[in-house]
């Protein structure tokens, strides 16, 4: 499991409309670039590339319910020294580049490109039942953590107590999303 390799961390979810049911976020938009209405986008993603090339984004605050997100049509999209330079649809301007500053970017989740044989979205992993080889719970996954070396698994146990394991193929065995489960090397008093 070498190629292991998880994804955007955030997922905001709503019960109510399947539409945008599950909106996975995937940067920040952080101010404007230039007088022409281009944005700068910091990606959450590890490859932020895969996503630029989507055709639309959707675009909300945090906190914001799925349904209230809005979509917008992506014109152009570049990567330069590891930020994103977005020219959207709805942004026309420098004033409106200002204005948007701080909204956050994502789409639905049925929308992002396939992962390839042992790559996650972060949001595919969260809620997950995290085992150890020896069939004992561990607690369930609460989210990621990017760190410069690996990215790292919070596993809370359901009464407060959290556990942060390295998100690498010595320790993270096997993920099985239709069993809902991570099994992992590592032990109850660990």
């Amino acid at each position: 499991m070498a190629g292991i390799d998880a994804r955007p961390p955030d997922v905001v979810r709503s019960e109510e409309s399947q539409d945008s049911a599950d909106i996975v976020v995937l940067g920040k938009i952080v101010g404007p670039h230039g007088l022409q209405g281009v944005v700068r986008v910091y990606p959450f993603a590890d490859d932020p590339l895969a996503w630029s090339r989507l055709p639309q984004w959707w675009l909300g605050r945090e906190g914001e319910a799925p349904e209230s997100w809005r979509p917008t049509r992506l014109i152009k999209c570049d990567l330069r020294t590891e930020m994103l330079l977005a020219q959207l649809e709805c942004v026309a301007d420098r004033s409106a580049a200002e204005a948007a500053a701080g909204l956050l970017v994502g789409v639905p989740h049925q929308a992002l490109p396939p992962t390839a044989s042992n790559e996650y979205y972060w949001a595919d992993l969260v809620g997950l039942a995290v085992v150890n080889t020896h069939g004992q719970s561990l607690g369930n996954v609460l989210g990621l953590i990017e760190t410069p070396a690996n990215a790292v698994l919070r596993v809370g146990d359901g009464q407060g107590g959290e556990r942060l394991l390295p998100f690498v193929a010595a320790v993270v065995l096997d993920v099985e999303l239709a069993q809902g489960r991570v099994r992992v090397a590592w032990e109850l008093d660990w």
